[in-house]
């Protein structure tokens, strides 16, 4: 790649809200990261002069899947759009139950019109399909439940 072309893509990622980017081709890798990890800060606030009538209760967030620990999980490298399938009216990469080889495709993920290929990294088995076709994704978030084969 070219220092102009490498030079464009940061501008890309530096012009918008994009906080990490992936590209692979046969000319290499290319990894970008911006931004720090968030910091979390808990202020205390000053106590009430009054007593203060009592609100309803919160509700409750949903507690997070129990993953079991024979699974691995495969995460979205980005922030974009799932697509199980190569085009709409094709089949799906995988489905349950699948036995996919180390650097099969498993899906894509579409960022800034970019289609990237997420690949299996190992031999294994389709458990869980965590996202649907065509549905938003966050950095980090599950896509796949596999068992290593």
């Amino acid at each position: 790649m070219e220092l102009k072309d490498l030079k464009s893509l940061i501008k890309m990622v530096m012009d918008t809200d994009i906080t990490e980017f992936n590209m692979e081709n046969t000319e290499g890798k290319i990894h970008i990261k911006r931004g720090v990890e968030k910091e979390f800060v808990q202020v205390a606030s000053p106590a009430a002069p009054a007593p203060v009538a009592p609100s309803p209760p919160a509700a409750v967030a949903p507690a997070a899947p129990v993953v079991d620990d024979r699974y691995d999980a495969v995460l979205s490298p980005m922030v974009g759009t799932v697509y199980r399938k190569p085009s709409p009216e094709a089949a799906p990469f995988v489905d349950v139950g699948d036995i996919v080889e180390a650097g099969q495709t498993l899906c894509l993920v579409e960022a800034m019109k970019l289609f990237n290929e997420i690949e299996a990294e190992f031999k294994c088995k389709v458990i869980e399909i965590v996202k649907d076709d065509a549905t938003p994704v966050e950095f980090g978030e599950t896509l796949f439940l596999v068992e290593r084969l």
